[in-house]
């Protein structure tokens, strides 16, 4: 592993611990107060977005590094962010917690699952991997180091230790966060001759790829009729992948691929954009409904 790869891999890890430093148990008991809303924030995630993905990457003739970065993104959950997002927009925060608390956990079974069997059965994809000599059920093990261990960590100290993690839960969280963001600035600038009007067609990739999740999410929250705050946390989920998450994964076990980094990286900041837009639409809105 490359002092790179290193660096990246203990920034998402403070960051999945900060998180977990944030999960109480009433995240979780609430799941059993309002489970139908929660299934409605999940489906998007681990259903539509990866299904839609793998069906466009089967109809789309795109490099199968590409290809394989999008497959990887749909298969990740959603990220903290989330919550900041949806509260910024006014949308249900308590649900947007419980929804990223339950696909956090879900996420160690369902993203390697959902990324074997999506990489498997697209062509391309699969015969990219062999000749990379990569197993899928790696994954795995990405995600037990980057995923499983800090986020029992953090949720261990934070039930044994609630006064220390009062302390340091926000300050880790921001530091994570702005680590993780200034990794990606650094990445993009050190590839800054790449960034040329010849990465606008990745750009459009992610921002559809992105509207695809937010629309999958809106549609889910419109079948399963519920309230406009719920819409607004459900429609979040469904379209802020956990991009940071995908980055180590690429770092750890693709090396690195540069196709892959960019389509991660640009996910990382338009999911941002994209989001921030969202809530300033619907603050935009309850002002205007307020008059």
């Amino acid at each position: 592993m490359t002092t790179q790869q290193l660096i990246l891999s203990l920034v998402l890890a403070t960051m999945v611990f900060s998180v977990a430093l944030e999960l109480k148990v009433a995240d979780f008991t609430r799941v059993a107060q309002t489970p139908r809303a929660v299934v409605c924030g999940l489906i998007p995630q681990f259903v539509l977005l990866p299904v839609g993905t793998w069906l466009a990457t089967l109809l789309l003739d795109l490099p199968p590094n590409v290809e394989a970065a999008m497959i990887l993104v749909a298969a990740c959950p959603g990220g903290s962010l989330s919550n900041v997002i949806t509260h910024f927009g006014r949308g249900n925060t308590a649900l947007s917690v419980s929804i990223s608390a339950v696909a956090a956990l879900m996420a160690l079974f369902l993203t390697p699952f959902n990324f074997t069997w999506m990489m498997a059965t697209n062509p391309a994809t699969a015969g990219w991997m062999r000749e990379l000599s990569i197993d899928p059920s790696d994954i795995w093990w990405s995600l037990l180091a980057l995923l499983a261990l800090p986020m029992a960590l953090g949720l261990t100290l934070g039930h044994r230790w609630p006064a220390l993690t009062e302390k340091i839960r926000k300050p880790l969280g921001t530091f994570s966060l702005v680590a993780l963001l200034l990794f990606i600035a650094a990445g993009l600038f050190s590839q800054r001759a790449l960034l040329t009007v010849n990465i606008l067609p990745q750009l459009l990739i992610v921002v559809l790829h992105n509207a695809a999740g937010l629309l999958m999410g809106w549609l889910c929250a419109l079948a399963f009729r519920v309230a406009e705050r719920d819409r607004r946390a459900i429609m979040i989920e469904g379209g802020m992948q956990n991009s940071g998450l995908a980055l180590g994964i690429i770092a750890v076990q693709f090396n690195a691929d540069l196709g892959m980094v960019i389509i991660a990286s640009l996910w990382g900041i338009w999911h941002i954009v994209s989001g921030l837009a969202l809530g300033v639409l619907w603050r935009s809105k309850d002002a205007r409904l307020a008059h």
